[in-house]
């Protein structure tokens, strides 16, 4: 805005526009990075920030007290209280559930890193496609299928052998099934991109589910071998995707590649 002649002359000014034309694709674990920085922000630095104020509030009163300048300290006091008594309690569970997250986030980096090397063997790779209300860990598509991966990162014993048990339906951690089904999970998973794919091609392409856990060694009973699940550790899965028959042509590839890249670039998570 300008003075020119007694007049106000106005210059609209355009905001500045951005040259990238899509959301870029996501990085493993993207979604759990991000409830890792919300819990900070939203359940931790807030609390943190009221109880340390009215901690110095209190620690003013005790000074004005002591240097007899009309002290209230008190009424400080208890207000103090119940906001520290809730600033741990947030602590508390903020910390178990840091601990939770960053495992998770460190296991879905790991295997996302070892899946980019199947892109030298023909692969297409995508991390974190989001959902709603949910997110797939990671997809893998090659011309022998599309394969769904869920990863599960389990903290490792102290003592002992890091063994899973897996019989087709459930995975047990010594002789106890796990307290979330991932094979429940990654069949829905699959599902869902099945229909995703389906409703943007036309086409019902194969889809594989795929449970990993890193560091642990699997131990599949015969049940599982009827499974349509596998459950394996990371360092498997390229042998397993290379000895699968193919079932996709090239431009199948590229197509299926093509649309869940446009889904990602477009959902705007």
């Amino acid at each position: 805005m300008i003075i020119r002649n007694n007049f106000l002359v106005f210059y609209r000014i355009d905001p500045l526009k951005s040259p990238i034309k899509a959301n870029p694709l996501r990085n493993p674990g993207e979604s759990l990075n991000h409830r890792l920085q919300n819990i900070f922000l939203d359940g931790i630095v807030p609390y943190f920030i009221a109880a340390l104020c009215f901690v110095l509030i209190a620690a003013w009163e005790w000074i004005r007290w002591y240097t007899q300048t009309s002290p209230n300290p008190v009424l400080f006091t208890v207000m103090a209280i119940p906001c520290i008594a809730t600033l741990l309690w947030k602590i508390y569970k903020g910390r178990k559930e840091v601990k939770r997250i960053k495992l998770g986030l460190a296991g879905e980096l790991a295997v996302g890193q070892f899946l980019e090397r199947l892109r030298a063997q023909g692969s297409h790779i995508f991390h974190d496609i989001p959902g709603k209300g949910f997110n797939l860990d990671h997809v893998v598509i090659h011309s022998s299928g599309i394969y769904v991966i869920e990863t599960k990162t389990l903290s490792k014993p102290d003592r002992g052998e890091s063994k899973l048990v897996y019989d087709g339906n459930h995975i047990l951690k010594n002789s106890t099934a796990l307290d979330r089904n991932p094979i429940t999970q990654v069949r829905a998973n699959s599902r869902w991109l099945r229909e995703l794919l389906e409703s943007s091609t036309g086409k019902l392409f194969p889809i594989q589910p795929v449970v990993l856990f890193p560091g642990w060694y699997i131990q599949s009973v015969a049940n599982a071998k009827n499974s349509e699940v596998w459950v394996l550790n990371p360092k498997a899965l390229s042998p397993f995707i290379m000895n699968n028959p193919t079932c996709l042509r090239d431009d199948e590839v590229s197509m299926c590649s093509l649309h869940l890249s446009r889904y990602i670039r477009s959902s705007g998570k």
